[in-house]
């Protein structure tokens, strides 16, 4: 999905400025709509991917105009809608004007204290095809749905940094379709690869990727082909 939100390497959004002693929520609002957020999630009617694809999915005036927990709520109004939880009528006049949908899960002030991050590990199908040290190549794709494989990132040389378990493969649960596990590695890049000749020579960047978007690099495989020769 090559959407407004994939905004890694684009210019003109300016300096980000951290704030010392940050609070943690700017506004009231906010923090409902997290929290809001947090409960619909308890219903299980999407992945956490999907959560990501409704948002991504905003059309770009309104993705860039909106603050971020706005576009948080704009994503979550989308996902019951979608759902048939609320109904666009509903959204707007900021209430209920039907019954309420039956739903099994309904989160209580004892769930919210047991919350943990949830692990999307899962066992391997197969064993891992890299390894930290080999030089791979990311696809240059460019679907119409969800991708976490970032648009800077695509189509450049990196190396395989770390291998970090068998996850469900977010390409795939964003859509609803199977969690499909496949291998996660971090990818680092140096900022030539990825930016050309302007930045600093010591920059680096490190991405997660999964194995289906990473093929081994040409020249390491022509390698390999010279010493099995010899």
């Amino acid at each position: 999905m090559n959407s407004i939100h994939d905004m890694g390497g684009m210019h003109g959004f300016g300096p980000i400025g951290p704030e010392a002693d940050e609070t943690v929520f700017h506004s009231p609002w906010k923090g409902r709509v997290m929290s809001l957020y947090r409960a619909a999630g308890f219903l299980r009617l999407w992945t956490i991917d999907g959560g990501r694809a409704m948002i991504a999915s905003l059309p770009p005036a309104t993705y860039l105009t909106a603050s971020y927990y706005a576009r948080w709520l704009m994503g979550l109004e989308r996902g019951l809608e979608r759902a048939g939880v609320v109904g666009a009528d509903e959204i707007a006049a900021g209430r209920s004007l039907r019954p309420a949908h039956s739903r099994p899960r309904i989160m209580t002030a004892a769930n919210v204290a047991n919350i943990r991050r949830s692990s999307f590990e899962h066992p391997a199908p197969a064993p891992a095809r890299f390894k930290p040290g080999d030089r791979v190549r990311t696809l240059n794709l460019n679907p119409k749905t969800h991708t976490r494989l970032p648009r800077y990132a695509r189509g450049k040389e990196g190396v395989i940094e770390a291998i970090r378990g068998c996850h469900v493969f977010s390409d795939t649960a964003a859509i609803g379709a199977a969690e499909d596990p496949r291998w996660l590695y971090t990818v680092e890049f140096s900022g030539l690869q990825l930016w050309g000749a302007d930045p600093d020579p010591a920059l680096s960047v490190s991405i997660g990727a999964f194995e289906p978007d990473l093929a081994r690099h040409e020249r390491a495989r022509h390698r390999l082909c010279r010493d099995s020769v010899r």
